[in-house]
C-alpha cells in the first residue's frame, strides 16, 4: 500500500513538472517558446473618440479631466475631435507586461496621452517624459507602442 501512495504521488509530480513547463503551439508540433505560433497573428483593433457634448456613451477620449482609462484592444485608433481630448493608459502597476499600439487617426489634432499611474518614458530614456505625451496629427510620434513594465509605461516610435 505505501509503495502504491509512493508511486502515485512521483506520479503526480512528474505530471505537474511537466504542466508547469508546457508549451502551446499553434500550426507546430514542436513549440520553442510558451506560446509558439506558426503564422499570422491578428490582435484587436477598436477606435476611441471623445464623447458628443450631451456625454452620452461610452468614451475612452474625452475633455481635459473626464476621460476614462484604455482597457480594452491592442492596436487602438485614437481621434481626437478638439485640442482639450485625452486618453489615459491604465496605471502601470495594474497591467505589467501590456503593450497598447496608438495610432492618432485625426487629420488636424493632436491626441494627448496621459496615465493613471506610473511615468511616461521615452525608449532610449531615463528622464521620464512630461504629461501629457503629444502625438501629434502630421509628424513623428503619429504612431507609439507603449509598454508596461509594472511600474512606468515606455514607449516606441
Amino acid at each position: 500500500m505505501k509503495k502504491l501512495k509512493l508511486l502515485l504521488i512521483l506520479i503526480a509530480i512528474i505530471c505537474s513538472v511537466n504542466y508547469c513547463f508546457s508549451q502551446v503551439g499553434i500550426n507546430t508540433t514542436t513549440p520553442l517558446s510558451t506560446l509558439d505560433i506558426n503564422g499570422n497573428l491578428n490582435v484587436k483593433e477598436i477606435g476611441l473618440t471623445n464623447v458628443n457634448v450631451s456625454g452620452s456613451g461610452s468614451f475612452n477620449g474625452g475633455p481635459s479631466g473626464s476621460a476614462t482609462p484604455i482597457s480594452d484592444g491592442v492596436y487602438i485608433s485614437l481621434t481626437p475631435t478638439s485640442g482639450s481630448d485625452e486618453f489615459i493608459l491604465p496605471n502601470a502597476v495594474n497591467v505589467p507586461g501590456r503593450i497598447y499600439i496608438l495610432r492618432n487617426i485625426s487629420n488636424s489634432v493632436n491626441a494627448k496621452i496621459y496615465t493613471f499611474g506610473g511615468s511616461l518614458f521615452a525608449k532610449d530614456s531615463s528622464t521620464l517624459t512630461t504629461a501629457p505625451l503629444t502625438m501629434p496629427f502630421n509628424a513623428v510620434l503619429k504612431t507609439v507602442i507603449v509598454i508596461s513594465d509594472g511600474i512606468n509605461w515606455t514607449y516606441i516610435f
